[in-house]
This record gives structure tokens, sequence and C-alpha cells, in this order.
């Protein structure tokens, strides 16, 4: 999901979770696949009431950072996978400096950046990840 760069996160909580694809779980447990996640991580940009009774109601187990409140170790401990996914995606150049401004240019090459990183990650694929 792409928006604006004013536009603050909180805003855009609720059609993001709502936007979740289902997941069948890596223990391919029968049955119905997953339409949301049991808890939610998040940062103190999230920490609002509304967000927080989102979740409830979904029954999503709540993680968020509180504002005003130092940083808990704990936190960052499942806080860096995203900082280093974030990272992944901000070397591909067009992406980092976003030479493109609009929604429709971006995504594409944002699939695309996710699924070559992907793609460099897999080990099964080691001959025909150097000729990438």
């Amino acid at each position: 999901m792409a928006s604006a760069a004013n536009v603050h996160d909180s805003k855009l909580f609720e059609p993001l979770l709502e936007t979740n694809p289902s997941v069948r779980g890596w223990r391919r447990r029968p049955g119905r696949p997953r339409r949301r996640p049991e808890k939610l991580h998040a940062d103190k940009g999230y920490d609002y009431p509304r967000c927080r009774r989102y979740l409830h109601r979904r029954g999503i187990k709540v993680r968020i950072a509180r504002r005003g409140i130092e940083a808990k170790t704990h936190l960052g401990r499942h806080r860096w996978v995203v900082e280093r996914t974030i990272s992944w995606v901000l070397r591909f150049k067009r992406l980092g400096i976003r030479y493109d401004r609009t929604a429709a240019t971006l995504l594409p090459l944002l699939l695309l950046a996710v699924t070559l990183i992907n793609f460099r990650r897999l080990p099964q694929v080691e001959e025909l990840r150097d000729q990438v």
C-alpha cells in the first residue's frame, strides 16, 4: 500500500490490515488459511486508542510500544526484521531516491525488488543466484 508522504501511518492502519492476504502457515495445518495474525508488533507511531481497539475487536494481540515510555529491549527482537527488510528494499536506487512519484509506477518496482530479494535468499538455487 502506497500513500503520500504527508499522511500519518496511523491513518492507514485499518485499511492496511484489511488488505492482509490469506496466509497458509508453514506447518500446513488443515483448514482455511488465516486471515489475521496472532499478534501485531508496531512502533510508537501506532499508539492510539483507535488502533488498539481495532486490534482487540479482531482478536489480535497488541504489541505496540507506548509513547512517552523508553523502549524495551524485547521489542527490538521483532522490529529489527522490519528495519532490515526496509534496508534491503532501499538498496534499489530507484526506490530509495523515489524518482517515480505515482503509485502506478512505484508498486511494480517495489514488487520486483521484493521478488529479487526473496529469490536471492532461496537456498535451493545457489547456482542460479550467481547469475542474477
